[in-house]
């Protein structure tokens, strides 16, 4: 039987010491657990090991994927989501052209408009961003924990939207349209070369497109090696009852 080969980006180096007799292998396996940062590597001669470079380009192809993939709709579908696309046509338009990612036709706006809940106290939107993976990767986990959360609270939750081909300021024209108190995106963040299934969290209290980027509140780095999909729903749900409460979101509010 032939040996399988060995899918380099799929082996974990974040743990492992690479150096060659470190004087304190110890104190550099702490190290690295403290970051995803590239370092304990060792070298050969004044160049990388050839492992390390095969790694970083594993890595820089799986951020590549990240960015050219599409979100699982199975995933979306599961939980209901109300799915919509923005003016974008294709990934290759996506990429070229971000402002039609923020932008709907008016087809669009009237479609959520006739089918999704108006006034909602809490309005969360789903878009894949620069980073199909991070949702598929992440929604399953957070998406639950928020809904459990809002709900245990006593919030009105609006009915949930899928964007695709969705940029962050997407979420302030569902927002006037459904006249939200409070609007979370949850969306694929451009990916790097520590994961490419990282996600973030943008939420703004009545969110608009009158208002500058400055009003959002963010999470970010929602992964397995960040700020794990469960703990960040918490701190979401955690977030709305400031926002309602403050009645303000982004710098504006100081917490």
């Amino acid at each position: 039987m032939n040996e399988m080969i060995r899918d380099i980006s799929a082996v974990d180096y974040f743990d492992r010491v690479m150096i060659d007799s470190p004087r304190d292998r110890e104190s550099c396996a702490r190290l690295k657990k403290t970051t995803n940062a590239r370092i304990g590597l060792g070298r050969a001669g004044d160049r990388c090991k050839t492992e390390t470079l095969l790694k970083f380009r594993a890595d820089h192809a799986v951020a590549m994927d990240a960015v050219w993939s599409y979100v699982d709709e199975s995933i979306v579908d599961q939980f209901g989501f109300f799915k919509v696309q923005t003016l974008v046509e294709d990934k290759e338009q996506y990429i070229k052209r971000p402002d039609l990612g923020r932008l709907f036709s008016q087809e669009t706006i009237d479609h959520i408009k006739h089918n999704c809940i108006h006034n909602p106290e809490v309005q969360i939107i789903a878009t894949d961003g620069l980073s199909s993976c991070a949702i598929n990767a992440n929604l399953a986990d957070i998406y639950p924990m928020i809904m459990d959360g809002l709900t245990a609270k006593g919030y009105t939750i609006g009915t949930p939207i899928f964007v695709k081909y969705g940029r962050v300021a997407a979420m302030d024209k569902i927002s006037e349209a459904l006249q939200a108190r409070v609007t979370i995106l949850l969306v694929g963040e451009r990916p790097g070369l520590a994961t490419g299934e990282s996600m973030s969290s943008y939420m703004a209290y009545e969110s608009s497109t009158l208002k500058p980027e400055s009003q959002r509140t963010v999470i970010s780095n929602i992964h397995r090696r960040g700020v794990p999909a469960v703990e960040a729903g918490a701190q979401i749900v955690n977030l709305v009852e400031v926002l309602m409460r403050e009645k303000k979101s982004g710098v504006e509010l100081k917490i």
